[in-house]
């Protein structure tokens, strides 16, 4: 019981120096352990009482993704079932319409150097499968910058009777007979 507490613990404190990273814009982190030792007494109210060391942060961010992206999925679930949008909207089809689209988030290569995908500009593409039944997203994919639309779209899992709206970068001939064929429009 004290194993699982003791998780519990340092998973919590693993989320509050992520979303300190991203609110503070910290770089690395060595400025994400600097700056939550600085905030020490403002973190008392959230629980933390030591503030983490560098290797055990970053020891927590390569082990415990899963538990994170559980998490998402886990709240994703909550906001379906409560149903977040009004009952009648202006328009409906018939059946489950679905976007999907892609954006390119730059990074700077000389702080990400996994993230090269141009001789001076570095960054990572985010595809998204949108439902607009709740507009919440049905698929997230992170992936190199330099990856096509299309690969990701070979990665879909589409239900019979689905519309889907693509935009040119998902175009592949043999893609859309597959969909087809299985009742996707």
């Amino acid at each position: 019981m004290v194993r699982v507490a003791s998780l519990l613990s340092l998973c919590w404190t693993q989320l509050v120096a992520m979303l300190f990273s991203q609110l503070a814009r910290a770089d690395s982190l060595t400025e994400i352990c600097n700056g939550l030792a600085r905030c020490l007494g403002k973190l008392m109210h959230l629980g933390i009482h030591i503030t983490p060391r560098r290797p055990t942060l970053s020891y927590a961010n390569c082990h415990r993704p899963a538990l994170f992206e559980e998490l998402f999925w886990k709240t994703m679930r909550r906001f379906r079932s409560r149903g977040i949008l009004p009952e009648r909207r202006p328009f409906r089809f018939r059946n489950r319409l679905l976007s999907s689209d892609s954006t390119t988030i730059s990074l700077c290569p000389s702080l990400f150097l996994w993230a090269n995908f141009r001789r001076l500009k570095g960054g990572v593409k985010l595809h998204v499968l949108l439902s607009h039944d709740d507009y919440l997203p049905e698929y997230l994919l992170i992936a190199e910058a330099q990856q096509a639309d299309v690969r990701c779209g070979r990665q879909l899992k589409l239900s019979p009777g689905s519309i889907v709206v693509l935009d040119r970068g998902y175009i592949d001939f043999n893609l859309l007979a597959d969909w087809s064929c299985t009742g996707v429009m």
